[in-house]
C-alpha cells in the first residue's frame, strides 16, 4: 500500500499546478494531511485574496475517499518527543509544526511529500 503525506509547501505546489505533487497523489492508496498542515493551509489563505476559493478546494479535496486527516495521539507526542530531543542534541533544529508533521509521516508509515530541506535532519523519516 502506498502512503504519503502532504507537507503544506506540497499542496500550496498542487494548488499552483505542480505535476509532481499530483502524480504523487494519484500513485498514492492513502493521502494523509496532519491537521498542523491544514492550520498551516488556513493561515495562509487569510493573509491572501483567494480565502474563499482556496478554503472550497481544501475542503473539497479532504472529502476524497482516499485522504485521511490526522489529529494528535498519544503515539504522535511519543514520536514528536524523539524526534524533537534528537533534533536538540544533534543542534539542528526544525519548526515545531514540522516536527508534528514528521511524526505523523512515521506514525503512519508514509511517504512525507515536501520541499523542506530540514527534514533531512529527521532520522528514519521517509521523504519525497
Amino acid at each position: 500500500m502506498r502512503k504519503i503525506l502532504l507537507d503544506t509547501n506540497a499542496i500550496s505546489s498542487l494548488l499552483r499546478g505542480d505535476d509532481k505533487v499530483l502524480e504523487k497523489i494519484i500513485e498514492a492508496d492513502i493521502v494523509y494531511i496532519s491537521i498542523f498542515v491544514l492550520a498551516e493551509l488556513y493561515t495562509g489563505f487569510k493573509g491572501g485574496n483567494k480565502e474563499k476559493e482556496n478554503n472550497l478546494l481544501i475542503k473539497n479535496f479532504i472529502s476524497k475517499s482516499t485522504v485521511k486527516v490526522l489529529s494528535g495521539t498519544i503515539e504522535t507526542a511519543e514520536i514528536f518527543s524523539e524526534i524533537k530531543n534528537q533534533l536538540e542534541l544533534n543542534g539542528t533544529p526544525i519548526p515545531i509544526n514540522d516536527i508534528w508533521i514528521a511524526s505523523h509521516s512515521i506514525e503512519t508509515g508514509s511517504v512525507l511529500i515536501t520541499y523542506d530541506k530540514h527534514f533531512n535532519y529527521i532520522p528514519g523519516l521517509r521523504k519525497w
